[in-house]
């Protein structure tokens, strides 16, 4: 039987397996960064997971609330760019809304995560279509709350939304650039995947295999 809730060893490993795909796919993102903006997306969400992996494992918060500060505040203090305040944000708010618990259920994992999403939108001012990160994490939001409402555990809740964030990843090929360095392309910001909304895809790839091994 799938498990309803999710506790803070297992927020640990869905950070822990986030860390590893970047890791793994490290070149790829910074390929895509490459062509679109800065070129560093992979070696700073790299070295960002890294830090965090490092602090969570010397400290091992025992709630939920501060084990997902920490990855959030690490994040924004060892990453450059715009991918670190963002995530970093994602995390810290995802944290506020969990609080001092040391299991979430699937409604309360939902609304972190809705939480989580609605800081990068005030942080980063994006809106879905502009070619960010917001458009793999926004339907992945929406698809996990769907999958809820319409009787699905928690399981289902988290396949759904890695489904939803890889569409919207491939989704920002066609895309014109509106938000960030990739904006001052263009035109010829069109026809490459957004790196952002690629790690994303990840981070949600990542949530789905640690409730599917809970």
């Amino acid at each position: 039987m799938a498990a309803e809730t999710v506790d803070t060893a297992g927020l640990h490993d869905w950070i822990t397996r986030f860390g590893a795909a970047v890791a793994e796919k490290r070149e790829w993102l910074t390929e895509l960064d490459s062509a679109i903006g800065d070129a560093d997306h992979g070696a700073n969400m790299a070295r960002g997971m890294s830090a965090v992996s490092e602090k969570l494992a010397s400290s091992a918060p025992a709630a939920a609330d501060d084990l997902l500060k920490t990855a959030g505040m690490t994040l924004v203090s060892s990453v450059g760019g715009a991918s670190g305040p963002l995530y970093g944000t994602f995390f810290l708010r995802m944290g506020m809304a969990a609080g001092a618990v040391q299991e979430l259920d699937a409604p309360a994992l939902a609304a972190a995560l809705r939480a989580g999403l609605e800081g990068i939108v005030a942080r980063g001012k994006a809106e879905p279509g502009d070619k960010t990160l917001l458009d793999a994490m926004s339907p992945a939001v929406d698809a996990f709350d769907a999958a809820l409402a319409g009787g699905g555990d928690l399981a289902e809740a988290a396949k759904n939304a890695a489904v939803a964030a890889a569409t919207g990843r491939d989704a920002t090929l066609p895309l014109v650039a509106r938000k960030g360095r990739a904006s001052y392309l263009g035109e010829r910001s069109a026809g490459h995947l957004d790196p952002g909304a690629a790690s994303t895809a990840l981070l949600f790839e990542s949530l789905d295999a640690t409730i599917a091994a809970g």
